[in-house]
C-alpha cells in the first residue's frame, strides 16, 4: 500500500478479530478505512498464536485419540502414532491460508493496511513505526483501538517458552513435555492440556480457585472436571503457585494451599502459565490523547465505545468483558456502523463461549449461579446424551444440556451443553434467544431423527417435566 495517501475516514490500530471486521463493515458503508498491525499475518492473536492454531492441533489430536479408539466400532487400525512435525505443519497451514484470507479481504474492500506499530500523536493522528521507518496517518472521522490482549505472567516465573511457556510457546513445543504442569484452570489452559495429554503428557492443572472453567455454570464445571479427570488429567486445586527453581531440565514449583495445609511441590519439564490475558495497551501513548486506563489496564468506554478522548474508540480484549473473538467481532461492527450513521448494536446477553476440550463445553446466557444470587425464580431442564440416539450411535456417553428458564414467562435464561460438538450445539440456543424464545417454543420445534440437536430440545421439554426420552 502506498504511502502516499494518508488520510483516512477511519484509522484502526489492530488487524484482530475485531479490527479487520470493523474496517471491512466501514468500507461497505462507504467511509475510507486504514488498518495499521504489526504482524506479518493479519488476523491478531486469534489467529497467529491463539484460537485457530490451538482448534488446528486439537483438531488433529481428536482425531488421534479417535483413532485409538475405532476397535469399539468394530473398525481395526494397526500402528497408530503421531507426527509431531506433520501436526505442527498442519497447524501452520491452517493459520497462513486464513492470514492471507484476511488480507485478501481488505484488499477486496479496499482497506488500507500497514504494517507497523501504531500509537496515537493526537486525537485525529497515529503514527506508524514500520521496518523502514515511521510516518503518520491522519483520521478525518475517528480512531479506533482494537490491539487485543496478551498473555498475563508471574512475575516468580520468567518465559523463555521454552520450559516456561506462554499459551504461544505451547503451542509450538517441539516435543511432547514428559510431564507439563498447566498454571490456570481455564479455556486455554484446559485445551492445550488436551492437545499434549493425547501426545503423550502427564498433564497436572494448578488452579488457585476450587473448580476448573470458574466462569461457567458449576454444575458443567464439575461435570468436565469428572471427565477430564477420567481421561488422565490430574488436577491440584485450591493451590497457588509460590516460587519456582531448576533442578536440571526441570522445572520445581512450590504449591500452596489457598486455606489450611502444607505447602507442596510439582516437578515438570515444561510449565504452562495460562492465568489469563491483560489488555495490550501499554505501547500505544493513551495518555497523549487523555485516556487514562483502569487499575487493570482496561480503556473506560460508554454504550458507544467511545473513550474520554473525542473520536477515539475502543473495542474487544482492551475494553475489557468477555475477552473472545466474536465478541470483539461483533463490537467491531457494531461500531463502524454506528460510525456511517447507523445503529449498530451489541447483545451480550447471547455471546456464546466454549471450552474446545472433547466433550466441548458451550453456554450462552445466565448460569444457575448467577440466577440463585440474583434472586431470579427459575426451572431447569436437563437432558443426558447417554440417552440420546445419535450419541449412543457415536459411542459419546459423556455430558449433558442443562436449559434455564424463567419461572413465570418460560422464557430462556441460558443454556449450557458439556458434550459433542458443543460449539456447533449452541447456535441453535443463541438464535431461539436473541428472539426471546421460551423453551416451550423449542420444546414444540420438529428436529430431525436422529441428531444430536434433540439432546437441547428434550431439555426444554424436561423444563416441564415432560421429557420423551428418559
Amino acid at each position: 500500500m502506498s504511502r502516499s495517501t494518508t488520510s483516512y475516514d477511519l484509522v484502526i490500530i489492530g488487524g484482530g478479530p475485531g479490527g479487520y471486521p470493523c474496517a471491512i463493515r466501514a468500507s461497505q458503508l462507504g467511509l475510507s478505512v486504514a488498518v495499521i498491525d504489526d504482524r506479518e499475518l493479519l488476523g491478531g492473536t486469534c489467529l497467529n498464536i491463539g484460537c485457530i492454531p490451538s482448534k488446528a492441533l486439537l483438531q488433529a489430536t481428536e482425531r488421534l485419540e479417535m483413532a485409538r479408539n475405532l476397535e469399539a466400532f468394530g473398525v481395526m487400525v494397526d500402528n497408530v502414532r503421531a507426527d509431531l512435525d506433520g501436526v505442527m505443519r498442519h497447524k501452520g497451514k491452517v493459520v497462513t491460508e486464513l492470514g492471507e484470507g484476511v488480507a485478501y479481504l481488505l484488499r477486496k474492500h479496499k482497506v488500507a493496511r500497514f504494517q507497523g506499530r501504531g500509537r496515537l500523536l493526537a486525537r485525529d493522528r497515529v503514527e506508524v513505526r514500520a521496518a523502514d521507518g515511521a510516518f503518520e496517518v491522519q483520521a478525518s472521522k475517528a480512531v479506533v483501538i482494537a490491539s487485543g490482549s496478551e498473555a498475563a505472567t508471574l512475575p516468580d516465573l520468567p518465559i523463555d517458552e521454552r520450559r516456561i511457556v506462554t499459551s504461544a510457546g505451547a503451542l509450538s513445543l517441539t516435543a511432547a513435555p514428559r510431564h507439563l504442569a498447566v498454571i490456570g484452570g481455564g479455556y486455554v489452559g484446559l485445551e492445550l492440556g488436551s492437545v499434549w495429554r493425547r501426545l503423550g503428557s502427564e498433564v497436572t492443572v494448578i488452579e488457585v480457585l476450587d473448580r476448573i472453567a470458574s466462569g461457567v455454570d458449576s454444575e458443567m464445571s464439575a461435570a468436565l472436571h469428572k471427565v477430564l479427570e477420567a481421561q488422565g488429567f490430574q488436577f491440584c486445586l485450591g493451590h497457588k503457585v509460590v516460587g519456582s527453581r531448576m533442578e536440571g531440565d526441570d522445572v520445581v514449583l512450590d504449591v500452596e494451599p489457598m486455606g489450611d495445609g502444607a505447602r507442596g511441590t510439582i516437578k515438570a519439564d515444561v510449565v504452562l502459565v495460562s492465568i489469563g490475558r491483560r489488555p495490550a495497551t501499554a505501547r500505544l501513548d493513551l495518555e497523549t490523547v487523555g485516556i487514562a486506563p483502569d487499575r487493570r489496564g482496561f480503556i473506560p468506554v460508554d454504550e458507544g465505545f467511545r473513550t474520554s478522548a473525542d473520536g477515539v474508540y475502543a473495542i474487544g480484549d482492551v475494553i475489557g468483558g468477555a475477552m473472545l473473538a466474536h465478541k470483539a467481532e461483533e463490537e467491531g461492527i457494531a461500531l463502524a456502523e454506528r460510525l456511517a450513521g447507523g445503529a449498530g448494536h451489541v447483545d451480550y446477553g447471547t455471546i456464546p463461549a466454549v471450552v474446545y476440550t472433547w466433550p466441548e463445553l458451550a453456554s450462552v446466557g445466565r448460569t444457575e449461579d448467577d440466577l440463585k444470587a440474583a434472586g431470579v425464580a427459575y426451572r431447569v431442564g436437563r437432558f443426558p446424551f447417554s440417552a440420546n440416539a445419535m450419541a449412543k450411535a457415536r459411542l459419546e456417553k459423556n455430558g449433558l444440556v442443562k436449559v434455564l428458564a424463567d419461572a413465570r414467562t418460560d422464557k430462556i435464561l441460558g443454556v449450557h451443553i458439556l458434550g459433542p460438538d458443543a460449539g456447533s450445539l449452541i447456535h441453535e440456543a443463541v438464535a431461539v434467544m436473541q428472539f426471546g424464545a421460551a423453551a416451550e417454543d423449542v420444546a414444540r420445534t420438529s428436529h430431525a431423527h436422529p441428531t444430536l440437536p434433540e439432546a437441547l430440545r428434550e431439555a426444554c421439554l424436561a423444563v416441564a417435566d415432560r421429557t420423551i426420552h428418559l
